[in-house]
């Protein structure tokens, strides 16, 4: 509900300039701006953690995100937030991320944080997580999709470059949804520890993928994907 006859109520239209004003109102309810969206993966972290406290990122993982951190502010872009899940190998990774991109405010969300968004199509045999998971984290994924991933707000003059560290659960449905893709699809797709994608959303609400799980900035024996 963003298209900018959504943003009006119809049944207000003056009957005698009518078409005209209709316009006119449209013009003032459209986005102006792009949203540059980077989903950054977390790096890569202790499987053995029983609770998400110790599930911590390993010295390798910290290394990756300083190599993260590096491109990212390589890019000489201005970013205007980073907003990250709340488990643990998402915060530490945002923390070690953030060094390089100073004054960059963060945020911390539950509803980014990963879980099982949607049965995959076809199904696998070594992932298959209880039926409630898909009721419980699909609901919240879908949440997130959609209180993040939308066209600017018709108030934003400037385009923005937001940075969402999370998960690849996470980051692989979003895309599908992004895309107008069908989300069952979204365990097709692989993505490295601490990788970028970087998706634009265009004032008219088109949305275009630059990059999908980008990790040649990284040496090929820093590279890993659990």
């Amino acid at each position: 509900r963003r298209e900018p006859l959504a943003l009006i109520n119809l049944k207000k239209k003056n009957e005698e300039t009518g078409e005209e004003e209709l316009a006119s109102r449209l013009d003032h309810c459209k986005a102006k701006a792009t949203r540059h969206i980077f989903l950054i993966r977390h790096s890569q972290y202790n499987l053995d953690g029983q609770a998400d406290k110790d599930r911590t990122l390993t010295p390798l993982g910290r290394e990756q995100a300083e190599l993260t951190g590096h491109r990212l502010a390589s890019l000489g872009l201005k970013f205007d937030q980073i907003i990250h899940s709340s488990m643990t190998r998402a915060t530490e990774t945002t923390e070690i991320i953030s060094k390089h991109l100073p004054g960059v405010k963060k945020i911390s969300t539950d509803l980014l944080r990963e879980g099982a968004p949607i049965e995959p199509d076809p199904p696998v045999s070594h992932w298959k997580p209880e039926a409630v998971q898909y009721y419980e984290d699909g609901a919240r994924i879908e949440a997130a999709f959609r209180n993040f991933i939308h066209r600017a707000d018709v108030k934003q003059e400037e385009d923005s470059y937001e940075i969402f560290v999370c998960h690849a659960n996470v980051i692989r449905y979003i895309v599908c949804r992004a895309l107008q893709f069908p989300p069952e699809g979204w365990l097709r797709m692989s993505l490295n520890n601490g990788s970028i994608t970087h998706l634009v959303i265009r004032p008219n609400g088109r949305v275009a993928l630059r990059t999908l799980g980008d990790t040649g900035f990284m040496p090929p024996d820093k590279i890993t994907r659990t």
